[in-house]
């Protein structure tokens, strides 16, 4: 046999070996020149713009300066760090300067007060009271105002005040009505149906004068209202003189005595009292009518007639001492 014919076991193998890999290589090759399909997410303008740049020729220039380097400019700005601090400052600065201009300028300083419900009492002296002219609006403190209004005016039997933006001042207030025309000595006073007195002012019509021997007694201070005064004589004896005020004779002035009460001196010589009680005062008008009616009858004049006991009425004749005499009331 030839060496062709005679072939090793080796040999062969390596003969197979180096076909395999010939194989190998050539379906490698094929692969790498075979297309593959490339999805693009591009728009149709940014495919329009890349065949542009594809047909558009580059130029690169060489510059004769190698050693010169262009360098984008960096600009940087330090950061500022607000802190609490730092504004409480910036407010405190601000409410200063707000509270500066709110005292000083003159916009918000009150020109004057507008005064509502006084009659007798004129504005003006109501105003020299205030102490709110010229000062700042933010310094008016309403209640302190009312309170001193009422302090200084006792005729006065309520006071509001109320403050509005720019300067604007307005007080309300209510005047006591006066009853009672007390004159006692040199001096006389106005007095309300609370028993408080005060200063008369002006004219009133239909008051009940009353002149008094000696000073009444005092009234109890009202617990409701602390700025009220207290008053100059009892509200029952108020109600007393009101009750007795239409039976005073026209030409009669009534009187009040401390140990007798209210009364009058008759015009025709003798005196009248009729205590200081108000809820019996109609029944002890009739007794004393009864009264001097049966001493009329009888001839006998009278110099003084007390019926403050309604049950026990007495005169006292001008010449005789005192008799005590049992009078129907008419009841």
């Amino acid at each position: 046999m030839s060496d062709k014919q005679e072939l090793t076991r080796s040999e062969i193998a390596r003969q197979r070996r180096a076909s395999r890999a010939v194989k190998e290589l050539a379906q490698t090759s094929k692969r790498a020149l075979k297309p593959v399909a490339v999805v693009s997410r591009a728009t149709p303008r940014a495919v329009i713009n890349r065949k542009r740049a594809a047909n558009q020729r580059r130029f690169n220039i060489a510059l004769g300066m190698p050693e010169i380097h262009l360098h984008k400019p960096r600009i940087t700005l330090q950061r500022v760090h607000a802190s609490w601090r730092l504004a409480s400052v910036f407010i405190a600065i601000l409410f200063s300067v707000a509270i500066y201009l709110a005292l000083t300028l003159s916009y918000f300083h009150v020109p004057s007060a507008t005064v509502f419900g006084n009659n007798r009492l004129s504005r003006e002296e109501i105003e020299a009271v205030l102490g709110v002219l010229g000062q700042s609006i933010f310094t008016v403190q309403p209640d302190e105002v009312a309170a001193r209004l009422r302090m200084n005016y006792p005729e006065l039997l309520s006071a509001h005040v109320d403050v509005y933006l720019p300067n604007h001042v307005y007080v309300t207030v209510v005047e006591r009505q006066p009853v009672i025309a007390w004159q006692q000595g040199e001096g006389y006073t106005w007095i309300d149906a609370t028993g408080v007195a005060f200063r008369p002012r002006g004219l009133v019509a239909g008051l009940v004068p009353v002149t008094g021997l000696t000073v009444p007694p005092v009234g109890t201070p009202s617990l409701d209202d602390p700025f009220s005064p207290p008053p100059f004589m009892q509200k029952e004896l108020v109600d007393a003189v009101l009750a007795l005020a239409p039976a005073v004779p026209a030409d009669s002035i009534m009187i009040f005595d401390p140990s007798f009460g209210l009364g009058w001196t008759d015009n025709r010589g003798w005196k009248s009292f009729f205590g200081t009680s108000a809820h019996d005062m109609p029944l002890k008008v009739r007794v004393y009518q009864s009264l001097v009616d049966s001493l009329n009858k009888r001839g006998i004049i009278p110099s003084f007639i007390s019926v403050m006991y309604p049950d026990a009425p007495f005169y006292r004749a001008v010449k005789v001492e005192l008799q005590e005499l049992p009078v129907d009331s008419g009841q």
